[in-house]
């Protein structure tokens, strides 16, 4: 992809990652994470949709993505958007609020705050001190910052996402759901994560859920914000990542989590988060 790069970093011990990465062409397939995301526009503009609505982050802006956030992206023009990224998983951010809570009130209520993660009600933020923050961990991050700097840069970037940004502590961000609907998508979504490797059918979801195909559909569509074939498919991409992270070959990675062949896995791997499995695996730029 002509004037595309990407620069990838994945911490060895955490669930923490950081992307820098300038797409002219690239266009994200619809996607979510299990971590908490933070971006920065650099430069351009990124297009995506999140939460049923289109969105455009222009530099400066900051992006928030809560875990399981499905959203797509790419270039709102032709001259493309420079941005990058920090994947934070839920456990660090409860740990930092943890932490800052016994700090403040003796550890009065420190298992309530690792109950009550926080919620960002919008994908887009313009907020200059929260963007600083960001480009300066996603820089020690990338550039090999001693741990204790590293650690310190996280901690006050995820404070000040909590207090600039977020909108509190627990909630259901697809609470409009029906009790009855809901109840079928977990069903087919238990399915989906048990036999992820299994060529499953539309009749085999509706047998598990006791609906009918049109109602699984519906349901999951409702609840997770994607098709059942997406969330198969992200399912196995996430396996394949873990399996990566411990070292396993590409080829054995894409055989053991349902995918065709390593260009199968590959292709999709692009498609969901701009790198390669390769680059991945390496875990560093």
């Amino acid at each position: 992809m002509a004037g595309d790069w990407s620069r990838y970093w994945r911490s060895p011990g955490r669930r923490l990652e950081a992307m820098h990465a300038h797409f002219e062409r690239h266009a994200y397939h619809r996607h979510s994470h299990e971590t908490y995301s933070f971006g920065v526009t650099d430069d351009g503009a990124q297009a995506f949709t999140c939460r049923g609505a289109g969105h455009t982050s222009t530099a400066g802006m900051v992006m928030a993505f809560n875990p399981e956030d499905p959203h797509d992206g790419k270039a709102a023009d032709a001259f493309g958007f420079t941005y990058r990224m920090v994947h934070i998983g839920p456990e660090l951010v409860a740990d930092v609020l943890t932490q800052s809570a016994g700090r403040r009130a003796a550890g009065r209520r420190a298992a309530g705050r690792r109950a009550g993660l926080p919620l960002f009600a919008e994908p887009v933020v313009h907020d200059p001190v929260l963007a600083a923050g960001l480009r300066r961990l996603h820089a020690a991050l990338l550039g090999g910052a001693p741990a204790l700097l590293g650690d310190e840069l996280l901690d006050a970037v995820v404070l000040a996402a909590v207090r600039r940004a977020a909108i509190g502590g627990p909630g259901q961000r697809r609470a409009t759901a029906a009790p009855a609907a809901s109840a079928i998508a977990r069903r087919v979504a238990e399915r989906l994560h048990d036999d992820y490797r299994t060529d499953l059918t539309a009749d085999a979801l509706a047998a598990v859920s006791g609906s009918s195909r049109f109602a699984v559909y519906r349901a999951f569509r409702a609840m997770y914000g994607m098709a059942p074939s997406d969330y198969q498919r992200q399912v196995r991409l996430r396996a394949a990542r873990r399996l990566l992270a411990g070292g396993a070959p590409i080829a054995e990675a894409a055989s053991e989590t349902g995918f065709a062949d390593q260009s199968h896995l590959t292709r999709w791997f692009v498609r969901s988060y701009g790198i390669t499995p390769g680059t991945y695996r390496r875990g560093s730029p």
